[in-house]
């Protein structure tokens, strides 16, 4: 700290001792400010040790003041990366939000821990103030996903800086069911999970699906009004398959042209909660593409699942593998297993890729829908 700053903070002590001994809210105010303004002022000089000091100090300054010298104290404080962390934490904690909004919209000194706490507990008016954080990790959306409304699940789901989890990933395309805005806005979301992609664009509207398609020119004219064909595009659209699904593609299709790719490489996939290498393996193995592999792996039922592994000859404990898997990845009820494996010991080949051949018979079909 500077000899002049100091110097000013010592001629402080007597009045801030006064202030806080005997003053009135008034003059409690007063002196906040001119601590406010020394703070900021040289914030970028202070070591550690200053710092603690003016955090003790704006502690005992901020009770019994109204809350619009509250709100100014947040407001001038949030934009400083080493405002004193404990009045930071204050602040975003108060129940006001014209208090709480500044800092926690905006304070670099706010941790993921603070944040997550805060959205655990406060009210829907504290979400929002959070979604528009310039950065967001996948544990605050996780958090903000679970419990926000449909304002702050727009505002996060909008916000270039959020980073999303899986398991908020899966929430999201639950809850955007029949919501065709947050929908579209969670379609064009880059590193959404390709599974959960699929998911989405299956309970979308057909105006959804022509909007996701829009998205990606080369596709453009050749927007559809037919669901079969709508879902078509979007499924196999280039915008569709992120570099990780595209990445995962590749290995599969390496172990398979080297011989190396059989059920027990599956169930590793699947144990393993990676979806879009096991989909493309069992693509492989059961001589279907991609993309029919896909169709099949994320209906509702598991009938496609089976289907796919019988043709392809693998045991009951793969399939469970990647029943299992595919009710991790889509937050959804367990599926009944017992009822599953019986219908499995049932299925002949021969029936298996009956239903195979109309899949692929629909997919030839659909360009012409």
């Amino acid at each position: 700290m500077s000899s002049k700053p100091a110097a000013t903070s010592e001629s402080l002590l007597d009045e801030l001792q006064t202030a806080l001994a005997h003053g009135t809210v008034a003059r409690r105010v007063e002196t906040l400010r001119r601590v406010t303004d020394l703070f900021v002022n040289g914030a970028v000089d202070y070591s550690d040790e200053q710092i603690a000091l003016f955090d003790d100090v704006f502690q005992c300054l901020m009770h019994h003041i109204e809350t619009s010298a509250k709100a100014l104290l947040s407001n001038r404080l949030a934009p400083i990366d080493t405002a004193p962390p404990l009045t930071i934490r204050a602040l975003a904690f108060d129940d006001l939000i014209e208090v709480a909004a500044p800092v926690l919209s905006r304070s670099e000194r706010l941790d993921d821990a603070a944040l997550i706490e805060t959205a655990s507990s406060k009210s829907q008016a504290h979400l929002m103030a959070i979604s528009a954080r310039r950065v967001l990790s996948g544990a605050v959306t996780d958090v903000l996903v679970l419990r926000g409304n449909e304002e702050v699940i727009q505002s996060t789901v909008n916000n270039p800086g959020a980073e999303f989890s899986e398991r908020g990933f899966s929430r999201l395309v639950n809850r955007a069911e029949g919501d065709d805005d947050l929908t579209t806005c969670i379609g064009l979301r880059p590193n959404i999970p390709r599974h959960l992609y699929l998911k989405l664009i299956a309970k979308a509207s057909v105006t959804v699906r022509a909007r996701l398609e829009a998205a990606n020119p080369p596709l453009a004219g050749d927007v559809s009004t037919a669901v079969q064909e709508a879902t078509r595009l979007a499924r196999s659209a280039p915008s569709a398959i992120t570099h990780e699904t595209a990445i995962a593609h590749a290995l599969v299709k390496s172990l398979f042209e080297d011989g190396r790719l059989d059920e027990h490489q599956v169930a590793a996939f699947a144990a393993a909660g990676k979806f879009d290498e096991a989909n493309a393996a069992i693509a492989a193995l059961a001589n279907v593409s991609v993309s029919i592999a896909e169709n099949m792996m994320v209906e509702t039922r598991a009938e496609g699942v089976m289907i796919l592994a019988k043709v392809s000859g693998m045991s009951w404990s793969t399939v469970k593998a990647i029943i299992n898997m595919r009710d991790d990845l889509s937050d959804m009820e367990p599926t009944d297993l017992g009822a599953c494996k019986a219908t499995y010991d049932r299925l002949r080949p021969s029936t298996a890729q009956q239903v195979l051949r109309f899949h692929r018979m629909q997919q030839s079909a659909a360009p012409a829908a």
